[in-house]
């Protein structure tokens, strides 16, 4: 099943996150079940990012959205593992400071993005601010309206420029949530996630799902995609995201670049290098594909013997 086509938010469709079930899980019942065919996306992942950072021509966003609790954290920790910190970096983006508050909403998100042969992983994101600010009204209603259509731009821009953009709300039920808190209570590795905002962050969940059914509703476009993840089941999460990055990036059709050295004068160097290390001849290290090509001759005929 592709779950790039399943949970993709179509164009101009109307959201409604209460229709989608955040503990589905498709046909597979347990983490044991998804392990072989997680195994297999993450070889890929690590595969087509090399590949990427190798051609230097695309670069990918990926957005990850949640509810507090929702798994942003883990999805990157399991699902990013499988990328080379040295193309792939993650920005978290939190209370905006002084400096930030002094430029547009967009400013510290702009110089985020990833350049060519990168891949970047915001955790939350520019969508921030239709969200938080909506809720907590810290604008006002004509200010927050009008940032749908400029983040549609903005992610226009980037897209134009050679950017893949690809946006994954984790999606879980308020029941899930508070199952994740109870465990950062009784887990000591997790207890410093606790924050003084979870509970009352919670009263604001009805608040906070209309705003994000209008972002999924408004901001959904094929040069920048929403896809809803069903997230209770956090194997699941992660095998979903997994496969839509694979099927993303395979979409490119990147290729390695050509080599921009003579590869036959370099082989020849090297083994010329070798033969003078093991006292060889040179001749003797090649492949038979490196061997000299020996010159066709003319094949001399026998004499016909006179009579």
């Amino acid at each position: 099943m592709s779950y790039t086509k399943e949970f993709h938010i179509k164009t101009g469709s109307k959201v409604n996150l209460g229709k989608i079930d955040p503990g589905y899980h498709g046909d597979y019942e347990s983490e044991e079940a998804v392990a072989a065919e997680l195994k297999k996306y993450s070889q890929r992942l690590t595969e087509l990012q090399a590949l990427m950072y190798a051609e230097y021509k695309h670069s990918l966003l990926i957005v990850l959205q949640a509810m507090d609790g929702g798994g942003k954290d883990g999805t990157i920790h399991h699902v990013m593992a499988a990328m080379n910190p040295q193309g792939c970096s993650v920005v978290g983006f939190k209370v905006p400071t002084a400096e930030e508050l002094a430029h547009d909403y967009l400013w510290r998100i702009h110089k985020m993005t990833p350049g060519k042969g990168h891949i970047t992983v915001f955790n939350r994101s520019h969508y921030e601010d239709v969200l938080v600010v909506r809720v907590h009204g810290l604008v006002s209603e004509d200010i927050w309206s009008k940032r749908y259509n400029e983040i549609n731009e903005f992610e226009r821009e980037l897209a134009n420029s050679g950017t893949t953009i690809v946006k994954f709300f984790l999606h879980i039920d308020k029941e899930e949530q508070l199952r994740r808190f109870r465990d950062r209570l009784d887990e000591p590795d997790k207890q410093w996630k606790i924050s003084d905002s979870d509970y009352t962050e919670r009263e604001y969940w009805d608040e906070y799902q209309r705003a994000y059914m209008d972002v999924l509703s408004k901001c959904s476009f094929n040069y920048a995609p929403w896809y809803v993840i069903p997230a209770n089941h956090k194997w699941f999460r992660d095998l979903a995201v997994s496969q839509i990055l694979v099927e993303t990036l395979e979409g490119l059709k990147m290729k390695y670049p050509v080599p921009s050295v003579d590869l036959a004068a370099i082989k020849q160097k090297y083994h010329a290098e070798v033969a003078e290390e093991s006292g060889m001849a040179a001749v003797e290290l090649m492949t038979d594909e490196e061997q000299p090509k020996k010159k066709k001759g003319k094949k001399k005929g026998k004499k016909k013997k006179k009579k």
